[in-house]
């Protein structure tokens, strides 16, 4: 535990002098999505009164234009469950390859692996991508609430905060969920990282993979009969099956579109997802030579 200990502390201490990691993997996504918020807000304000009268307008913006009071607590229940979004994926992924790669482009792995066993210093990484994944939907929270401020000034709402005790829990429980989605998506990249030593193969081979998964059960399976709740759509889509634990946390309509045998075949995909690439990740980097880097 102690040497697992060390090597969280030697790879922080690392991730912690790289600025442009910080900037591109935590704050960029949420200062785009508030930038973008912002604008959306001043768009819809400015042609409220057409957006009023169209039948077809969607609810949502019938919602940002209400006048009824605008509750912060169930705004952040809600922005908790989209803390995992394609955007976060996409840019926590620069920073989970940099650490998972970054030894290679360095050919420092040699001068670490003396000091520590190969697992610890995998299982190190890990725990720091862990982390940079905490912050990050901190700060994309942050932005989401930033964002419904201005709203409520832009649309003059006024502002509660109500969250009982189930919201809490159910608060907590999306942001859980979203942070397995994120590791989950990052699991792929450690293994292609020590698979192919290549910091760029760590980036691109989970973002292709993610936009398979994504468009399979969807256009691909469904002809040649596999239905999106069927296992083999489940288990090559965990980002779809956390989608449908999230909808039975939510509750409602969205728990209630989702079919009895849906969660079982959810959580086996997740978990297959998540701990088959780091088991394999391991095991590889356990039987690799790294006097060749």
């Amino acid at each position: 535990m102690t040497m697992w200990a060390d090597a969280i502390r030697a790879e922080a201490f690392r991730l912690s002098k790289s600025r442009t990691t910080w900037f591109w993997s935590v704050f960029f996504a949420p200062i785009l999505m508030l930038i973008m918020g912002a604008i959306s807000s001043f768009v819809i304000d400015a042609n409220a009164t057409k957006l009023a009268a169209d039948p077809e307008a969607p609810p949502e913006l019938t919602q940002m234009m209400a006048t009824t009071p605008l509750d912060l607590g169930q705004a952040m229940v809600t922005n908790a469950g989209n803390l995992s979004n394609a955007l976060v994926l996409l840019f926590i992924l620069i920073g989970a390859a940099t650490v998972y790669a970054g030894d290679y482009r360095w050919e420092t792995w040699r001068l670490i692996s003396a000091r520590n066993t190969r697992p610890n210093l995998l299982l190190g990484k890990l725990a720091v991508v862990t982390g940079l994944s905490l912050v990050a939907m901190l700060a994309m929270l942050i932005s989401g609430t930033l964002s419904d401020l201005i709203q409520a000034a832009v649309f003059d709402r006024g502002l509660t905060f109500t969250m009982d005790a189930g919201d809490v829990g159910q608060f907590f429980l999306l942001a859980g969920l979203s942070l397995l989605r994120i590791l989950q998506f990052t699991m792929v990249g450690l293994l292609a990282a020590v698979m192919t030593r290549s910091l760029l193969v760590a980036l691109f081979v989970p973002l292709v993979l993610g936009i398979a998964q994504f468009f399979l059960p969807m256009q691909v399976l469904p002809p040649m009969g596999f239905m999106p709740d069927s296992w083999l759509s489940i288990l090559i889509n965990p980002g779809g099956a956390l989608d449908s634990i999230k909808n039975l946390v939510r509750g409602g309509e969205a728990a209630a579109a989702v079919a009895d045998h849906v969660p079982v075949r959810a959580w086996i995909s997740i978990a297959l997802w998540t701990l088959l690439p780091a088991a394999g990740a391991i095991a590889w980097f356990n039987r690799q030579d790294l006097s060749k880097e």
